[in-house]
């Protein structure tokens, strides 16, 4: 039987092209399988994977003609004892190394407890990225009507990928999974819709879900200059036939400061004319379309998930710094439409933070556990196995998340909880922030200059620090164009749970302003100090950061002023004259002790994360030096229509 097996697969292969040789300590569910902390060195892992595994490469033709490049890395155990496996599959636009059938990776699947349990692990360069065939398009727009072979998405090539890999790769068990983090998570995204019936479980991790509305590119209408500069400086069009990827040479900023380096860099349109010099259209795709046009909704996947049939994982981390509103937008859809048996996952972690290392602190502050590491033990194995091999209880929360603050996992049956009950804080004069509602009416007032920016970090920075999200915040809070707004000491926890709601009442002396909302917790200033990092091997030892009166943001996001009637058309302001900006920040679930203080700081930049606003009614991007002008920004507070933000809290 395994002699025909070898002949009929080789065939196959020949007529693709092909080539081969609750409570903290809860977990999700109990499994056996799962083994406790998976520490086997790098080269251990890797000799393992060249052990247990046979690599096979493969062109596999889409339905309009051109070949995907996929590898397949199935375990030995198919050949001598005819045993099964699911697929486990990636796709990506970063390129899947090492090439050639004889090459192979050091890891394989989400984390090590995968290559162990043992699966079929497929990864393949999207259309047009590396060794893939066809055109590449930046988020490729969804296509809901097609008319023939021609009209293709990233959806029906993951169909179409499905179909072949479970006619042709030996040994699999006709059950499929996909997950990716990041640009990987937007194409395990796309696999959910009108999904192949093999296809059982699908875990978009940190996924691209709406570049518009709170994801790489744009938030509230700002745009995230740093970031976008720094990815398009790296990741850019292929050139020619398709081929493995060249190593690309860093960027030369010419300076360790950041803040330096893009206020040198004056208005947005230098960019291309200094740097990309026509060579990154991605880039002018991102400046070309500041508004949320048809070239960025035809990019929103969310609104076409509906009817989903696979079950899913939607894991994020709550100190995203790349992606922190797509997978709460998507989830949220979800549960509205044809909810499946989805599952919703947040943790403490910046981008991708979850697959990594312990995930015990992030910058100064310290979680007290392993969070990332029970993650992947507890929380995202169990899922694969059940759902791929039947294993295990299969019994998963609505939501699992980590309860910042209090540092404990927490499961629910709804998100955002039933039990959170709306709460207002009212902003009040002399800085106060309290639930009751001012009776007398004011204003706080700050003078803002775009030539002259808040700094989003009060460190020097080339790029966008990953732990920027926890960071301190006591510098800014001592700026003139900065207002603050704190609570007194709280006599008891409070839990917020869910998004956090802005309404604020604001003029300017411009016609256009951004206004940066930050929600921050400030520690006692007898808080005692955590214990330094454990510092890297031959590195000197880290001091203990002074925690004592420490301000950690817990959530941040700025408002582009003139879309606060519309994304789509932006109006300006009428100088001096008061108007509304209502909106949300992305989801939290933390705890305020008894003793720490609720703040809240508002401002009108936050540079290099988000690029300036010249506080002039024009199209930023073409904006001249000239337009750059200050302003003077009020926040308006007492009455009726105060300034207020608003929590989903249980006390």
């Amino acid at each position: 039987m395994r002699t025909i097996i070898g002949v009929v697969f080789l065939a196959q292969l020949a007529s693709a092209q092909g080539t081969g040789t609750a409570a903290a300590a809860q977990p999700a569910t109990s499994v056996t399988a799962a083994p406790t902390g998976a520490t086997a060195t790098p080269a251990a892992r890797a000799a393992f994977i060249r052990e247990n595994y046979t690599k096979f490469e493969y062109r596999i033709p889409m339905r309009d003609g051109v070949r995907l490049f996929t590898q397949a890395y199935v375990p030995k155990d198919v050949f001598s004892d005819a045993r099964t496996y699911p697929i486990l599959m990636q796709r990506t636009g970063y390129s899947v190394p090492p090439y050639g059938a004889d090459l192979y990776r050091a890891t394989l699947g989400p984390s090590e407890l995968f290559e162990r349990e043992k699966f079929i692990f497929v990864y393949q360069d999207v259309r047009g990225r590396y060794m893939s065939e066809g055109n590449f398009v930046t988020i490729r727009p969804q296509k809901p009507v097609k008319n023939g072979p021609n009209d293709t998405d990233e959806s029906t090539d993951a169909y179409d990928a499905i179909e072949w890999l479970v006619k042709n790769v030996p040994g699999n068990s006709g059950k499929v999974g996909v997950w990716g983090i990041s640009q990987p998570g937007f194409y395990a995204t796309a696999a959910m819709i009108d999904a192949h019936p093999a296809l059982v479980a699908v875990s978009p991790q940190a996924p691209v879900t709406d570049y518009y509305l709170g994801d790489d590119v744009y938030h509230n209408g700002a745009f995230m200059l740093a970031h976008r500069f720094s990815f398009y400086m790296g990741f850019r069009d292929r050139e020619g036939a398709p081929a493995p990827p060249e190593r690309a040479l860093p960027f030369d900023y010419g300076t360790p400061d950041g803040y330096a380096f893009y206020l040198n860099l004056g208005p947005l349109s230098n960019a291309d004319a200094k740097y990309f010099r026509g060579q990154q259209p991605m880039w002018n795709m991102n400046i070309d379309h500041t508004t949320y046009d048809e070239n960025w909704q035809s990019r929103a996947i969310w609104k076409y998930l509906k009817g989903v049939k696979p079950a899913v994982m939607l894991v994020g981390g709550w100190y995203d710094t790349e992606d922190p509103q797509g997978l709460l937008r998507q989830f949220d859809f979800m549960e509205k439409n044809s909810p499946p048996a989805d599952t919703l996952v947040m943790g403490p972690w910046n981008h991708g933070g979850f697959s990594r290392g312990a995930g015990d602190r992030l910058g100064n502050v310290n979680f007290g556990s392993s969070t990332a590491q029970f993650y992947r033990e507890r929380i995202e194995f169990p899922f694969f196995l059940y759902h791929l091999k039947g294993r295990g209880e299969g019994t998963f929360p609505k939501a699992w998340v980590f309860q910042t603050g209090m540092n404990q996992w927490r499961r629910f049956d709804a998100w955002p909880p039933k039990e959170a009950k709306s709460a207002e804080l009212f902003l009040d004069s002399q800085g106060k922030l309290s639930r009751a509602r001012p009776s007398a009416a004011g204003y706080e007032e700050y003078l803002a200059d775009p030539n002259r920016p808040v700094p989003y970090l009060n460190q020097v920075s080339q790029g966008i620090l990953s732990t920027y999200m926890t960071e301190d915040q006591r510098f800014a809070a001592t700026r003139p164009d900065v207002l603050v707004f704190k609570t007194e000491p709280l006599d008891h926890d409070v839990t917020a749970y869910g998004p956090i709601s802005i309404d604020l009442k604001v003029s300017t002396s411009g016609t256009d302003s951004d206004f940066v909302v930050k929600i921050i917790d400030v520690f006692p200033n007898d808080y005692p100090d955590y214990n330094a990092p454990t510092p890297a091997a031959g590195a000197p030892a880290a001091a203990a950061m002074p925690m004592g009166g420490y301000q950690e943001l817990i959530r941040g996001e700025p408002f582009r002023g003139k879309f606060r009637k519309s994304f789509e058309k932006p109006v300006p302001f009428e100088p001096n004259k008061p108007d509304r900006i209502a909106f949300n920040l992305p989801d939290v679930a933390h705890t305020w002790r008894q003793g720490h203080r609720i703040m809240v700081q508002i401002q009108s930049s936050w540079f290099p994360l988000t690029d300036r606003n010249p506080q002039k009614f024009v199209e930023i991007p073409k904006a001249q030096p000239a337009d750059f002008q200050k302003a003077t920004q009020r926040v308006y507070f007492g009455g009726p229509d105060g300034s207020r933000v608003q929590l989903r809290i249980v006390e």
